[in-house]
């Protein structure tokens, strides 16, 4: 038998210790097998009523080029990115090459979609992840078609080309910290100087502000007291966006808070397109198109994600996809999507004939995201624990549901909107009287 020495045996413990904590990561998937992860992205499984046949050609192609995009370079990384409520600034390239940005614009380096396109380039990119089809959206839908919209020619030549090809990032700023559903109020102000305006107020909530190239925001113009807006650049003197921290949804989304102290505007980037509150519907009318599609490609993507999960994960010595009461909520789901697919294609066919309105916009935005709501809830009862874990999917398409059940209207607001062009009444501020019996 071997003696070791105290001073031996010391050392030899030291190295035990040291080769303990030096051993290389546990693969968790091994080590606790559970399912596939989001992270390799399942086959699409949720367009059971064949959505594919009312598309064009065109539509079709668009549609799988987003998706093998978004399955192989976004899928990998995107929850890595969301817990650390970063933005991957290297798929901006890979977004660029799509092609999708600028959507409806025609011309300019712009792709000239259809709104049905548009609409199923940001479902297939929600489908994988909200946050990467947020910032397009925010970018092309509201930043870009802005100016498409409300800009100059030389605006337009001067801007475009470049957004188009996501060399420079566009934000767009209406809301404001005392304005969300009321935005018509905002009380940023636009003074009239020799060569341009000052800007002072602030905005809140605007994503993409915290890196954007190109702000467009809206300010009550001292003069004529209506909405304008203006292009304002990253470096203007003035100038300063904060990122909002603590977000529960769209983490990867930098939302921020925007500071304008005395911002000098020349007279060439005041958008002369908007000389009123009115003139933002022209774009939020295709924006809010767009927003009703991110619920349902989000909603696409937890289904198809439930669907693989429920068919591999095992218990009582069955898959879970084999017990009736999942079988019934996975159909539930199911149903939801094909609903909301369907309902998200007529408004697109409404708005391509001229015929869609704002209530129709407005339904379609409150009730899709009603929908998805109960969609994404069911897939997180069906996974069970692995349901809170952003690994696979669903815990994070929960919480990116929240801001868009919220944004471009939240569902109270919409429904409102609605009520009022099926009744005649508007029914946004409390009447005079009942302010007076609260006092």
């Amino acid at each position: 038998m071997t003696v070791r020495s105290a001073s031996n045996t010391g050392d030899t413990e030291k190295n035990e210790r040291t080769s303990y904590f030096n051993l290389p990561a546990l693969d968790v998937s091994i080590a606790f097998p559970q399912a596939t992860p989001a992270s390799v992205f399942p086959p699409c499984t949720s367009d059971y009523y064949i959505f594919d046949d009312l598309l064009t050609h065109e539509e079709k192609s668009l549609r799988m080029k987003v998706r093998d995009c978004m399955e192989k370079e976004v899928a990998p990384i995107m929850a890595e990115y969301w817990e650390k409520a970063e933005f991957p600034f290297q798929i901006i390239p890979k977004l660029g090459a799509l092609r999708v940005t600028g959507g409806t614009i025609k011309g300019y380096g712009c792709p000239g979609l259809s709104i049905t396109a548009n609409a199923i380039a940001t479902a297939e990119m929600a489908r994988v992840d909200a946050s990467c089809s947020t910032f397009v959206l925010v970018h092309s839908s509201l930043g870009m078609l802005t100016i498409g919209l409300c800009g100059s020619d030389a605006q337009r030549e001067k801007y475009l080309p470049s957004l188009a090809q996501l060399k420079t990032v566009a934000c767009w700023a209406l809301t404001e910290p005392g304005y969300g559903s009321d935005a018509s109020s905002l009380a940023t102000t636009a003074t009239k100087v020799k060569g341009g305006w000052i800007l002072e107020g602030q905005k809140r909530w605007i994503g993409n502000s915290t890196f954007a190239d190109v702000l467009i925001i809206f300010a009550r113009n001292t003069t004529t007291n209506q909405i304008n807006g203006y292009i304002v650049n990253k470096n203007a003197p003035g100038l300063t966006a904060t990122k909002i921290e603590n977000k529960i949804g769209l983490r990867m989304v930098q939302n921020g808070d925007i500071l304008l102290k005395k911002v000098f505007v020349p007279d060439e980037d005041r958008l002369p397109g908007v000389n009123s509150f009115q003139d933002t519907s022209k774009v939020l009318a295709v924006s809010r198109v767009m927003v009703a599609w991110q619920p349902i490609g989000i909603s696409m993507g937890v289904y198809d994600v439930c669907h693989r999960y429920l068919k591999e994960r095992k218990q009582f010595g069955a898959p879970l996809a084999a017990f009736q009461i999942v079988q019934e909520k996975l159909v539930r789901m199911l149903g939801n999507v094909q609903a909301m697919l369907l309902m998200g294609w007529r408004l697109c066919k409404l708005y391509e004939t001229g015929k869609m309105t704002p209530g129709q916009a407005s339904l379609a935005k409150a009730w899709i995201t009603l929908k998805a709501r109960e969609t994404v809830s069911l897939g997180r009862e069906l996974l069970g624990g692995n349901g809170i874990l952003s690994d696979f999917l669903v815990a994070k398409a929960f919480c990116d549901l929240e801001p868009i059940y919220t944004f471009e209207g939240t569902y109270d607001i919409n429904s409102l909107v609605t009520g009022r062009e099926i009744t005649g009444f508007a029914s946004f501020k409390p009447s005079a009287s009942s302010q007076r019996s609260r006092l």
